[in-house]
């Protein structure tokens, strides 16, 4: 699907919101489209399944006509192929062909409750909000006649293809459109790409423990396609606290055929764990910054705390030993913190940074450039960390991101692909791990690999800033006597124009009666 026609659809849909807020009315949208999707690639493999029994030279021929309707009802056949069952009931055509009646919204919420009574694997996490949305007359109606528009096509890795582009459009559109609040479930894709580009997660457990939407798994499958490999190369573990960011994670792991375990229940990760035995190959998040409202009585003398008792006015460094205690001991992590995590020292914080990078699980810093996040102007680094490092131990790799990227709105900025490839490249050469051919080298101003016995110099204060340098600057021939006269002469021109100009506005002005 282009990009011009993700943005008609994408407005149309905003102009039938009216005043429902944007946080409500995403799931009324993706929720439906979800069911478009899952309608459509059932009907495209049950037109499949009937061009194949009634063709003689195919494996599947039937010459029993009387057969026909009980194979093309043998679930199976469309299990095999990774796509749900719909019941005759709740296919889209039936729904649509009923849009402009006022039952619309609970014919939908019937529909959903079909599909996850015949696919077990959608059980509780379809969200059967339609009867009771705040929508005006008919609104509902004209969006469901509207999602008919989008054609997902025969082919279900093309109609996934499709679907995956507009949902992760809209999860964009509805980040932007809710601000502060989007933010939570959305981690911008160029975050995402970079995370995944460094770690390389071809194979193996990859955890996210506040997954938001699932991007983090989404953009870690598509790497494997775009590497040779294939979905079900990874297992994904996540957990999300909010109810219905859980089930949007869920559908969106779902419609793309990728298997996931989310937990039993949407929960928070710190005192409600949903994975407590799992030791993972790879860890990706983005948590939520800077929470001051996490702790609980029953986290004291926690087993994650392997390096200090994080504070329990702020939850950062509780992320990361989260995330260092689920780790395989072969594992690696990525996480995207505020800033203010590289050099903190309030309460046990600094105390806890020390006790990591003594330990060696510090791997790489990277500072990001603002204005990246739909929801904050808070500045934003990664962290890369190991359990236990194979190459560069002693050392860590600090790279200055801050000046990459371009602005794609007034506000918003991304990095491009040579953006994250240049940070990647620079990890990978630096490990020396043969995904890249360049042989790593300092750069001053953007990297350089730093011994623990420096970083404890200064204060085991982790911010890129302080240790690249500044960027070199490039030398010209021309003699400083000689430069600054021809900037004194400038500057002398540029002063006596000035001059002229006040004249010239003190005469206008007294030629209206005005003196000054």
């Amino acid at each position: 699907m282009n990009l011009d026609l993700q943005k008609t659809l994408w407005a149309a849909a905003d102009k039938l919101r009216a005043n429902m807020d944007a946080a409500e009315y995403k799931h009324i949208v993706l929720g439906l489209i979800f069911l478009k999707y899952i309608s459509d690639t059932f009907q495209a493999r049950r037109d499949e399944l009937t061009r194949r029994f009634a063709d003689e030279n195919d494996e599947f021929y039937l010459p029993d006509a009387e057969l026909l309707a009980g194979e093309l009802d043998d679930r199976d056949y469309y299990l095999s192929e990774n796509v749900f069952w719909v019941q005759e009931g709740a296919r889209w055509e039936a729904l649509r062909s009923h849009a402009k009646q006022p039952d619309i919204g609970k014919r939908i919420d019937d529909a959903l409750a079909l599909i996850e009574a015949e696919n077990p694997k959608l059980k509780g996490i379809l969200d059967k909000r339609y009867a009771r949305a705040q929508l005006p007359d008919g609104k509902l109606g004209e969006l469901v006649d509207l999602i008919s528009t989008v054609g997902f096509g025969a082919d279900v890795s093309v109609a996934r293809d499709i679907l995956g582009q507009v949902y992760e459009y809209f999860l964009g559109q509805f980040a932007s459109a809710e601000g502060k609040k989007g933010g939570q479930f959305y981690t911008p894709a160029s975050i995402v790409q970079t995370l995944v580009a460094v770690l390389a997660p071809h194979h193996g457990q990859v955890y996210d423990p506040c997954c938001g939407s699932g991007g983090m798994f989404v953009q870690s499958e598509k790497f494997i396609e775009a590497h040779g490999g294939k979905i079900g190369d990874v297992s994904i573990y996540g957990q999300e606290s909010n109810p219905t960011t859980w089930r949007l994670a869920a559908m969106n792991l779902a419609l793309r055929g990728i298997d996931f375990n989310l937990g039993k229940e949407p929960a928070d990760t710190f005192t409600r764990n949903q994975h407590p035995d799992l030791r993972a190959d790879f860890v990706l998040a983005n948590p939520p910054f800077n929470i001051s409202d996490w702790w609980h009585g029953s986290l004291e003398g926690d087993p994650r705390w392997a390096y200090g008792t994080p504070p329990a006015g702020n939850a950062n460094y509780a992320w990361l030993q989260h995330m260092l205690y689920h780790l395989k001991p072969t594992g690696r992590a990525g996480i995207v913190l505020a800033n203010g995590s590289m050099s903190s020292s309030q309460n046990s914080e600094g105390d806890i940074r020390r006790a990591m990078v003594e330990a060696d699980v510090v791997e790489c810093m990277v500072a990001l450039p603002g204005q990246l996040f739909f929801n904050t102007q808070i500045p934003a680094c990664l962290w890369f960390l190991a359990r236990q490092k194979t190459t560069r131990r002693g050392e860590v790799l600090f790279i200055d991101a801050r000046k990459l990227g371009q602005m794609v709105s007034r506000v918003q900025r991304e990095l491009n692909d040579d953006n994250i490839a240049r940070i990647a490249d620079t990890y990978h050469a630096w490990k020396g791990d043969g995904e890249t051919a360049t042989a790593y080298a300092d750069i001053p101003g953007f990297c350089r690999s730093v011994k623990l016995e420096e970083i404890a110099e200064h204060g085991h204060v982790l911010t890129p800033g302080r240790y690249v340098g500044a960027e070199a600057v490039e030398e010209d021939d021309e003699a400083f006597a000689e430069k600054m006269q021809k900037l004194t002469e400038k500057l002398g021109e540029q002063m006596a124009k000035g001059a002229e100009l006040d004249q010239l506005i003190r005469q206008k002005l007294g030629g209206l009666g005005y003196e000054f």
